[in-house]
């Protein structure tokens, strides 16, 4: 079986350079190549630059190639020619496929260009003294990091989206252009920069290195630059990245083998707005649902639009207090964090008597918690991050990039989290739809409001330790700098976990006692 995949990978790409768009694919082939040389004669010139200014070029192009890989094929709505449906009616082997199909993905143009450009870096890594076997192990982990999340970018296309895509979001493929010409920008500006790398750019350049997009382009680079601490994290990063990548893409083989989709006509998706775009299954309803909700809705809209204004508002008080500007100026992005994962502590009251359609469908409680939770997610994120370089770019302090976003992620999420409990513990009145935000509810069946304060509270508690190594980075100057920064983002995802399905499971027993609230309150 992988013999003859690899053979007709082989003739499906010999296919493209005949019949009428010969012409076409040739030139295309064309300029890929000259790209493809020019980028590499690029990065083999980083052997004669300071190694703070290739390591940075480096690891801010992997993370932009691995992110590329991985979303181009969602955003263009390119065929998959090995889609794993294709081969499922020949009675393959649902556990060889997955390395199958990885292997024949490799033959391919886009492939090619890619070996060709880790095989440049790989180069400029031996020459600033990377031992060539660490080298080589970091560009192989590269490599299939890159093919293994191209194939998950296809099965999730496949999976997700229509057929034919809609022009708004095949309009996103110029995401994957900024994401290709952001390295590009950034090779060109080093030849300015005298080999001393800006500190916005380095700052970006070490948290994009601790990341899954470029750990496996940072992993070389720490060891040609003693670093080792860095070199056992970003190794770890990298294998762990690949390890999770090819789970996921087994699991997507797996699914797409065994799964029957119901074909979806354009006209049958066409006009439903976020109900089109989103998955068809319960939590794409649910937060197709509240997307227009939060959208449109005043007193959704109120609530995002006091958050950054109540963050802004508590620099004043803190200066009058004598508090200097520089501690004052880092609470705000704290502090819309933590509210805006405090949002949605009571969004089951928000939905009045539409919560009927809930509980008469049936909908589990985990789909119905997660996806009230995409509104607040798709508002919070883009501002949070706003918020945060503008806060850095006043302070001239980007060392704290890191444990900013640690700090900020773990607010969030785990305010989501416990959010996701309190609203279905304990809902509390509020303005009935149509009726001013600022109106304040005269209702007898009102529980408690205990439940907002120990969300509100607990988002605090369970953060409390990475505020505290957020206060002893500022005061040693980023010291505590990557550790800030994981404690703060795996805490707020385990809350955020373990809220989603405390929540669901209170929601799933719960149904006709909020159902009752929201029908007297």
């Amino acid at each position: 079986m992988a013999a003859h995949i690899l053979r007709l990978r082989f003739a499906l790409m010999l296919g493209a350079l005949r019949g009428g768009r010969t012409a076409r694919s040739l030139v295309g082939l064309a300029v890929l190549v000259i790209i493809t040389g020019a980028v590499c004669v690029a990065i083999l010139s980083l052997a004669d630059a300071p190694l703070p200014v290739a390591r940075t070029v480096l690891v801010l192009g992997g993370a932009a190639t691995f992110l590329g890989f991985l979303l181009g094929p969602i955003f263009t709505g390119a065929t998959d020619q090995l889609d794993p449906r294709r081969f499922g009616v020949f009675g393959v082997d649902e556990r060889q496929m997955p390395w199958i199909l990885a292997l024949a993905s490799m033959i391919s143009v886009p492939s090619f260009a890619l070996l060709a450009i880790i095989v440049c870096s790989t180069i400029v890594a031996i020459e600033f003294g990377t031992p060539w076997l660490a080298a080589v192990l970091g560009a192989f982990l590269r490599l299939l990091a890159a093919t293994v999340a191209a194939r998950i970018g296809m099965a999730l296309s496949a999976l997700l989206l229509p057929e034919r895509r809609s022009r708004e979001l095949t309009a996103l493929f110029g995401l994957a252009v900024v994401v290709v010409a952001f390295p590009v920008a950034v090779f060109f500006a080093s030849l300015e920069w005298d080999g001393r790398v800006p500190d916005a750019v380095a700052v970006v350049a070490t948290v994009a290195g601790f990341t899954p997009f470029a750990a496996g382009s940072a992993f070389p680079l720490a060891i040609a630059a003693g670093d080792v601490a860095g070199t056992w994290l970003t190794g770890i990063i990298a294998f762990a990245t690949l390890f999770s990548l090819w789970m996921l893409w087994s699991w997507l083989v797996r699914r797409l083998l065994t799964t029957t989709e119901r074909p979806a006509t354009s006209r049958e998706r066409s006009g439903l707005g976020w109900f089109g775009l989103l998955p068809a299954n319960a939590f794409g309803a649910i937060a197709a649902r509240s997307l227009v909700y939060w959208l449109r809705d005043r007193r959704y809209i109120v609530n995002f639009v006091i958050v950054p204004i109540a963050g802004v508002l508590t620099v004043f008080p803190l200066l009058v207090a004598g508090v200097p500007l520089y501690i004052a100026a880092l609470v705000p992005v704290p502090l819309m964090a933590l509210f805006f994962g405090w949002l949605p502590h009571n969004d089951v009251a928000y939905d009045s008597t539409a919560l009927w359609i809930h509980v008469a469908s049936g909908v589990r409680g985990l789909p119905d918690r997660l996806g009230r939770l995409i509104p607040v997610a798709l508002v919070a994120i883009p501002a949070l991050a706003v918020a945060i370089s503008l806060t850095l770019a006043m302070v001239e302090s980007w060392y704290l990039l890191l444990p900013m976003i640690g700090l900020a992620s773990s607010l969030f999420l785990s305010g989501l989290g416990l959010s996701s409990i309190s609203s279905a513990v304990s809902p509390y009145a509020v303005s009935r739809p149509g009726d001013s935000p600022f109106q304040q509810p005269q209702r007898s069946a009102s529980r408690g409001g205990f439940g907002p304060a120990v969300a509100f509270i607990g988002a605090i508690i369970v953060s409390a330790p990475t505020i505290g190594l957020f206060i002893m980075t500022v005061i040693s100057d980023g010291v505590y700098n990557p550790m800030t920064f994981w404690i703060g983002l795996g805490t707020g995802l385990v809350i955020l976990a373990l809220g989603a399905v405390v929540g669901g499971r209170i929601y799933d027993r719960g149904g006709e006692r909020l159902m009752e609230f929201v029908e007297t309150a």
